[in-house]
């Protein structure tokens, strides 16, 4: 178990077996980033990491971003732009809400992992993995 903050456990094995997991599945791409920055808009914050990241560079268009924050307690999910033309913005809302009552609970990790399950099994049904199918990014806790 790594500790990122003393606030803030994760089993960093558990959630990348799970973003491992949900990209088998799909061409899709999820990165899971724990920022050390303090922010009253964590959306923002998930953009410019997204940005940073190389994330809307995937051949698709279809990468997944869920950024923690701990410092201020925040955290958001971001879909690119092909993702969220197939779910629209009450997705988004529905996968922080169940996340959320993990995170209550104190349980960041089984946090994690849920709304990792929830984006995977999206981009599953909207951009099924193909036999030509590459890991266009990192899978690693940024």
């Amino acid at each position: 178990m790594n500790l990122l903050s003393p606030q803030l456990p994760i089993e960093h094995p558990r959630v990348i077996a799970a973003i491992q997991a949900a990209e088998r599945r799909t061409s899709g791409e999820i990165r899971v980033v724990v920022s050390p920055r303090k922010t009253d808009d964590p959306v923002a914050l998930a953009q410019r990491e997204f940005e940073r990241l190389g994330m809307t560079q995937t051949a698709a268009r279809n990468g997944v971003l869920i950024l923690l924050a701990p410092a201020p307690r925040r955290f958001a999910v971001i879909g690119d732009t092909a993702v969220h033309e197939k779910c629209g913005a009450t997705f988004w809302t529905e996968v922080a809400a169940a996340m959320t009552a993990e995170f209550q609970r104190g349980d960041f990790t089984a946090g994690l992992v849920l709304g990792i399950d929830r984006c995977g099994a999206l981009l599953a049904e909207h951009f099924p993995r193909t036999g030509d199918d590459r890991n266009e990014l990192p899978d690693e806790i940024a």
